[in-house]
C-alpha cells in the first residue's frame, strides 16, 4: 500500500508522467552514476525516451525535465528560477554540468525521441539512460514512468521507494469498507491513523495544509496571469479574463458558483500548461479538480473550515489509492479516464467527506465520478497539455460535484460498486487503442487543424 502523500505531491508542469516522471528517472540515473563509482569516469549521457513518451514528450517538456534531473533538480523541491538558469546555459553552450563534471550535452542530439515502443519493454512510458566511456557503454539504466509521477525500474521488485505496511490495510473499495465498519471509523479518520503510523497527526495535517496552500497559490497565480502559453497551438489564457468579468457582475445569478468553478479549475490548468508549481492530484493533466472542488467547499459552503479540508483530502486521496493499486493513473496507459475520470472520483468522495457524509455516500460518489467518465481518451493536440485538457478539468470538477451531490441525496444503496466501476475502467484501457492513450495519434489530435 502507499500513502495519500505519494498520491498528491508537488511538483512542476505540464505532465506527471511526461514531466516529473522523466526528472525523476534523470535524478535516480545520477545516483546511480554515483553509486556505481562512475562520477568521474565517464564523458557522455545518451536519453532514449520511448512509446507515449516519444510521441507527445516534446510538448510536455520532457526533454527539458531529463536536463534538469540530471542537473539534481527534483520536482518537489525544484528551484524555479535556478532551474530557469540551468535551461537556459544547456540550450546556450551544449553543456551540462552532472555531479560537478562538464560534459557536452545537446539537448536535441543526445535526448532522442523514439516514436515506437522500447525493445526492451511495451511499456508505453519507456526511459533508457545509457552512460559512455571512450564510445563504450559503462553503465545503463532503465525506467517507466507509470503516472502521476510515480516510477519504477525496469525490475518490478526493484521500486525505487517501498511500500508502508499500515495498521488498516485495504486493496479494494469492499475491504476499506469492511475496516471502516470493524473499526467503527470513517474513511477519512482510517486513513489519518494509518498516515500517523510514520509522523504525528499535526504533521499530517500540516501537509495537507501545504498540499492546500500550493493549489490555491497556483489558483490566484492562474487568475492573475494573462498571455499566451507555450507552444505553437498560441492558447490564449482565459482564467484571468472570466475571473475579472465574473467578478464585475452586478446582479448574481443561481449557477453563479459553477462558474467560479470552472475559473477554478482552468486557472490551475493553464499554470500547468506552462510549466508552473502544481500538484499531482493524481496527475498533472488533471491538477485543475481537486484545487477547484476544495475551492468550492471554501468559498460556498457554511461554515466550511480547515477540518472539513482534512477530510476531503484524507478522503480523496483513499480513493486515488484505490485506483493507483487497481487500474492505472496514466493517460498513456487507460487514457484520460485514468486522469480527469480518477480525479473526478476523487474529488466527488472528498466533497461528501468533507460534507461530514457517511462512507456508503463516499463510495457511492466515488463511482459516480468515474462511471459517468468511462471511456474518456487522451488525445492532446500538438501533445501539449492544453486542448483539451484545460476545459476538461473544468468540466471534471463541475462533475465532481453533482456526483457528491446525488450520492448524499440518495440512502447509500446503488447498484454499481465502486470496485466495478475501477474494474471496468482498468478492461476499457486496455481494450481503447494506443492512438487514443498520450500518443497524440488520433481523436481530436488529428482532427484540429494546426495553425
Amino acid at each position: 500500500m502507499i500513502s495519500i502523500f505519494e498520491i498528491f505531491k508537488i511538483g512542476v508542469g505540464p505532465s506527471s508522467s511526461h514531466t516529473v516522471g522523466p526528472m525523476k528517472a534523470a535524478y535516480e540515473f545520477i545516483k546511480s552514476i554515483e553509486d556505481n563509482g562512475f562520477k568521474n569516469s565517464y564523458d557522455k549521457i545518451e536519453v532514449n525516451l520511448y512509446g507515449s513518451l516519444g510521441f507527445t514528450g516534446l510538448g510536455h517538456m520532457s526533454d527539458k525535465a531529463v536536463v534538469l534531473g540530471l542537473s539534481g533538480f527534483h520536482p518537489e523541491t525544484i528551484d524555479m528560477n535556478n532551474s530557469s538558469k540551468t535551461l537556459k546555459n544547456c540550450l546556450d553552450s551544449n553543456t551540462l554540468i552532472i555531479l560537478d563534471k562538464k560534459i557536452n550535452f545537446n539537448i536535441k542530439k543526445n535526448i532522442i525521441f523514439n516514436k515506437k515502443f522500447s525493445t526492451v519493454s511495451s511499456h508505453s512510458n519507456t526511459m533508457k539512460f545509457s552512460l559512455f566511456k571512450n564510445r563504450k557503454k559503462i553503465l545503463e539504466e532503465i525506467y517507466f514512468s507509470i503516472g502521476g509521477g510515480f516510477i519504477i525500474g525496469q525490475s518490478k521488485t526493484k521500486k525505487l521507494k517501498k511500500d508502508i505496511i499500515f495498521p488498516y490495510p485495504f486493496d479494494s473499495a469492499s475491504k476499506l469498507l469492511e475496516q471502516c465498519k470493524k473499526s467503527k471509523l470513517n474513511i477519512w479518520q482510517l486513513v489519518l491513523k494509518n498516515e500517523a503510523l510514520s509522523m504525528d497527526r499535526n504533521m499530517v495535517h500540516k501537509k495537507i495544509e501545504d498540499i492546500w496552500n500550493t493549489m490555491n497559490d497556483c489558483i490566484e497565480r492562474g487568475i492573475s496571469t494573462k498571455g499566451y502559453l507555450s507552444g505553437e497551438l498560441k492558447v490564449k489564457r482565459r482564467a484571468r479574463r472570466l475571473y475579472m468579468s465574473l467578478k464585475k457582475k452586478e446582479v448574481p445569478e443561481p449557477l453563479d458558483s459553477i462558474e467560479w468553478v470552472n475559473i477554478f479549475a482552468m486557472a490551475v490548468n493553464e499554470e500547468n500548461a506552462s510549466g508552473g508549481k502544481v500538484v499531482t492530484a493524481p496527475t498533472n493533466g488533471a491538477a485543475g479538480i481537486i484545487p477547484a472542488v476544495c475551492k468550492y467547499y471554501m468559498m460556498f459552503i457554511p461554515n466550511s473550515n480547515k477540518e472539513g479540508l482534512y477530510r476531503f483530502f484524507l478522503t480523496a486521496g483513499a480513493i486515488g489509492i484505490l485506483y493507483k493499486l487497481n487500474a492505472s493513473i496514466s493517460g498513456a496507459d487507460v487514457g484520460c479516464q485514468g486522469e480527469v475520470g480518477v480525479a473526478c472520483s476523487m474529488a466527488a468522495a472528498g466533497l461528501v467527506a468533507a460534507l461530514n457524509g457517511k462512507n456508503r455516500e463516499i463510495e457511492n460518489a466515488a463511482e459516480i465520478g468515474m462511471e459517468h467518465n468511462l471511456g474518456l481518451t487522451c488525445d492532446p493536440v500538438m501533445g501539449l497539455v492544453q486542448i483539451p485538457c484545460i476545459e476538461r478539468n473544468a468540466m471534471g470538477a463541475v462533475k465532481a460535484i453533482n456526483a457528491a451531490k446525488i450520492a448524499m441525496r440518495g440512502k447509500g444503496d446503488h447498484k454499481v460498486s465502486l470496485d466495478q466501476v475501477i474494474e471496468t475502467m482498468k478492461q476499457t484501457g486496455k481494450d481503447m487503442q494506443t492512438i487514443y492513450k498520450e500518443t497524440s495519434e488520433g481523436g481530436l489530435a488529428v482532427n484540429v487543424v494546426e495553425c
